[in-house]
């Protein structure tokens, strides 16, 4: 397919504004409304719609809508079946109508152009599901180009030139479709409650949907105990909004895309969206798209079929098999290769696959959960990675904050691995010395919660008076090095720090008595009095 680089450029335009807009603004009706505006703007469409299903009578209704009238909008009704939108709802597949006067289907039930001319108009419309289930369509006019040439071979040119361009319109509305889908599904439910007679304001502002309650904004970084994932740890404002995110894309069956650092925990991310999703009891499969050679990888994910290669003994169901009604969780999502891309992005548009070496198309119902800590846009600049794919992963975008935007949270991580290791190397570690407790702070965690484990596992193993000291932290943190600058310090300034590290922790553990701290170190009092001075520690604040 052949589409102009000033065509792609718009597309790629379009898309990051509606994943934008998607992930950042709140009023559903909104999102749906900015969608439809932000594709006129880039497709050059005449008029969009989004219509829903409502399941109780099988009707299709228009939602939202751009470049109709309310009364046109009213008049867009459908049964399952009926038209062109009622044909996509009963099938599940995109339309593309190049030329509305030649497709019998086509109803024009709005009669909204009937004072236009029709012979130069095509339509698209595009199913817009959750998991298997349709929910709505996506559909788009636009007109079609000038006239066709005279020159029969010029011609045919022109019409295989229009109907790539037509194709790569339907891709973007089906990448479209899969990023609004969770909007769409929650405008479902509200319309289906208003028809039965509810209030469906009620269904839009529970805590349990994507909208927050307007009157709870002032305690935006409040949160219900609910809300809170029992796998991760953290207090800081950053991982308040994340855990908000996570309950609220849990609670989906949305693609979700999540991205951070090595090291800070996506891993625990995706387990928290699983655990607390409808799929919960479901199988939870792992796996690292960065850990095995590209040519285990495409077996590893899909199956084989018997002597598909060699050492192909029996027939493998891959882990998009094994994770069948749950989640599979896919890390290092950038590290795979193009061909392999290619294979994903027909699980999350088609639902289906076939095992290496083999003919049997088979259909999965899985949710998808990509990390990486890897820039895909770079990516895909770079050709390495497929723009189409970024884009169906990245419907709900999930950023996990690195360790030194949540300094806060650094000391609650560090007792909890201190009584992890405790429990594993049978230790009885009470307590972090102050020292250690500046030395953990001040230092900026390259390697983010990961790092902070092994280096308080470390400590854990070399304490033998069940104290964390500095000295048993990693010479990375003892240093100057912990703010970012090398050490170049000599061995008496180590010592240095040792003697006053414990000399510090004597006159905690004897509450400022300078006698008592001297025994405990077996000096006498006028070398204890030199040492105080010569650190410029006052013992005062130790007293209680």
């Amino acid at each position: 397919m052949l589409i102009p680089q000033k065509k792609k450029d718009s597309s790629i335009s379009l898309l990051a504004e509606v994943s934008r807009t998607v992930t950042i603004e709140k009023d559903i009706s909104k999102v749906l409304r900015l969608v439809l505006f932000i594709m006129s703007e880039h497709m050059d469409m005449l008029r969009g719609m989004i219509t829903i299903l409502n399941r109780d009578n099988d009707e299709i209704v228009i939602n939202e809508s751009f470049g109709l009238s309310e009364e046109e909008k009213e008049r867009g009704r459908y049964r399952i079946g009926e038209g062109i939108i009622g044909q996509v709802v009963k099938t599940g597949k995109p339309v593309l109508v190049p030329n509305i006067n030649d497709e019998p289907l086509f109803l024009d039930r709005t009669r909204s152009r009937q004072k236009e001319r029709t012979d130069d108009l095509c339509f698209i419309c595009i199913p817009i599901k959750t998991g298997t289930e349709i929910i709505g369509t996506l559909s788009a006019d636009r007109q079609i180009e000038p006239p066709f040439p005279e020159d029969p071979s010029k011609r045919a040119k022109a019409e295989s030139e229009r109907m790539d361009m037509m194709q790569h319109y339907v891709d973007l509305l089906s990448i479209i479709a899969s990023m609004i889908s969770q909007a769409v599904r929650l405008k479902q439910l509200a319309h289906e409650e208003n028809s039965n007679g509810t209030v469906a304001t009620h269904s839009l502002k529970g805590k349990n949907l994507l909208i927050p309650h307007r009157d709870n904004e002032s305690h935006e970084e409040e949160i219900d105990e609910t809300e809170r994932p029992a796998n991760i740890i953290g207090n800081a404002k950053p991982m308040m909004s994340l855990f908000k995110m996570i309950d609220k894309i849990a609670k989906t069956s949305a693609t979700t895309l999540v991205l951070g650092e090595s090291g800070v925990g996506k891993e625990l991310v995706a387990s928290a969206i699983h655990f607390k999703s409808r799929r919960s009891d479901k199988p939870f499969i792992k796996f690292n798209c960065a850990a095995l050679p590209e040519s285990i990888v495409e077996s590893e994910l899909f199956g084989h079929e018997k002597g598909s290669f060699t050492g192909a003994l029996g027939m493998r169901q891959g882990r998009f098999e094994l994770a069948h009604t749950g989640t599979i969780f896919l890390d290092e999502v950038g590290e795979l290769s193009l061909p392999i891309q290619a294979k994903l992005l027909r699980i999350l548009q088609e639902k289906e696959f076939e095992r290496v070496g083999g003919s049997k198309t088979i259909k999965v119902d899985v949710r998808v959960i990509a990390a990486t800590n890897r820039n895909l846009e770079n990516l895909i600049r770079e050709g390495q990675f497929r723009e189409d794919l970024f884009y169906r992963l990245n419907i709900f975008p999930l950023t996990v904050p690195p360790l030194r935007e949540r300094k806060t949270d650094i000391l609650l991580l560090a007792d909890y691995f201190v009584e992890k290791y405790n429990r594993v190397n049978q230790k009885g570690i009470r307590r972090i010395s102050t020292t250690s407790i500046d030395m953990l702070m001040r230092y900026h965690w390259p390697g983010n919660v990961r790092e902070l484990e092994n280096c308080m596992e470390r400590a854990v193993i070399l304490s033998e008076d069940n104290v964390i000291h500095g000295y048993h932290l990693p010479p990375s943190l003892q240093t100057a090095e912990s703010s970012g600058t090398p050490y170049t310090g000599s061995l008496q300034q180590k010592l240095d720090s040792i003697e006053n590290e414990m000399i510090i922790e004597a006159l905690k553990r004897t509450k400022g008595n300078m006698s008592r701290a001297a025994i405990q170190l077996g000096l006498s009092d006028r070398i204890m009095g030199l040492r105080v001075k010569k650190f410029n520690i006052d013992y005062r604040k130790f007293r209680i």
